[in-house]
């Protein structure tokens, strides 16, 4: 797959040097988890993790079934336990406003996922409710990502990716809304934005539109 050159993500945050996300991170042994706010999979320590707290967890089991999970806060993290046969976990959070000169004042929502061992593309789809997503999906060995919005797939998008080895990358999807396939084992980190013209207010302040954010973490053997 062809690969762009490294990059460093600027500006999403004015606060912060580099973009930052929610993660929903398994442990490896899948039987807790931490949810982050950071440019990476590990916690941030410069950064709080108080307007993540609000995020609704959920985990999905090898039958489909569906529950809540409650989480502990901690000073830079979210932790919780994975129940036994979870196969996917997934959730979403309103961050709250970002006001920029150069941009519409924006709501971002974040929809975090995180795909265990074992899951397939069936399981690992939320499907319409879901505002945006990122599917893997893994066949001879290759593992292919879509992007979803609304149950349908989004073409031609850029996605941003966290690769095995640490660097960052930029994919993009095809007409179909899929990636190239990837062969390359290790945990992936993707993140995917989708712009919706909504206007509202939130906390009393107006904004102009709303940016979704999917971020994705899953172990490709």
């Amino acid at each position: 797959m062809r690969f762009l050159s490294a990059f460093l993500l600027t500006g999403v945050l004015a606060a912060f040097a580099a973009a930052h996300f929610v993660y929903v991170v398994p442990a490896k042994d899948g039987q807790t988890l931490q949810v982050v706010f950071s440019d990476n999979l590990e916690p941030d320590e410069a950064v709080a993790i108080a307007k993540v707290t609000g995020l609704k967890l959920l985990a999905r089991d090898e039958n489909g079934q569906t529950t809540a999970i409650e989480h502990k806060t901690d000073k830079h993290a979210l932790t919780a336990t994975v129940p036994a046969k979870t196969k996917l976990l997934f959730g979403s959070v309103t961050y709250g406003l970002m006001s920029r000169k150069d941009t519409k004042p924006a709501l971002l929502v974040y929809h975090p996922k995180a795909v265990m061992a074992g899951c397939d593309a069936k399981l690992a789809t939320i499907g319409d409710k879901a505002a945006i997503e990122i599917i893997p999906s893994t066949h001879d060995g290759k593992t292919t990502f879509e992007v979803h919005a609304a149950g349908k797939p989004v073409p031609e998008v850029e996605l941003s990716v966290l690769l095995p080895n640490g660097e960052k990358a930029k994919w993009k999807s095809d007409k179909s809304g899929k990636t190239e396939a990837v062969a390359a084992s290790g945990r992936y980190a993707i993140w995917v934005k989708q712009t919706e013209a909504k206007s509202g207010e939130h906390d009393g302040k107006p904004y102009e539109e709303i940016r979704h954010y999917a971020t994705l973490v899953v172990d490709i053997k």
